[in-house]
């Protein structure tokens, strides 16, 4: 059974940083590709971030130079750093087994985070 499990997510005053996380396990997690998706209610889905098997990452337009997305295959997890938090990247964060994807569609999510970027 495929299971992640998001965890690091708090509040955080705009200007500061996070690291998050999530655990992997019930497949072969070196050999897939991850990605990180974010929902606000009044946005929808966004998916903020992937990385690829061999690490190469990719990210939107809106958090591109800011976020930064790392695995650790020895430890079945994939991190999601963001720097410069802003108001607007407050969000439900979730990880999600697949490449990037525009339209969010993929096959296994996590519970999700939740990051709040406030003063």
């Amino acid at each position: 059974e495929v299971q992640l499990a998001e965890s690091g997510g708090g509040l955080v005053q705009p200007g500061g940083s996070l690291r998050i996380s999530c655990v992997a396990s019930g497949f072969p997690f070196s050999d897939w590709a991850m990605s990180w998706v974010r929902q606000d209610p009044g946005k929808g889905l966004e998916c903020v971030s992937a990385i690829n098997t061999v690490g190469d990452a990719r990210y939107a337009d809106s958090v591109k130079g800011r976020f930064t997305v790392s695995r650790d295959n020895a430890r079945n997890t994939v991190y999601l750093q963001m720097n410069n938090l802003k108001p607007e990247d407050t969000a439900v964060y979730y990880c999600a087994t697949g490449p990037y994807s525009d339209h969010a569609d993929f096959a296994f999510w996590g519970q999700g985070t939740q990051v709040i970027v406030s003063s």
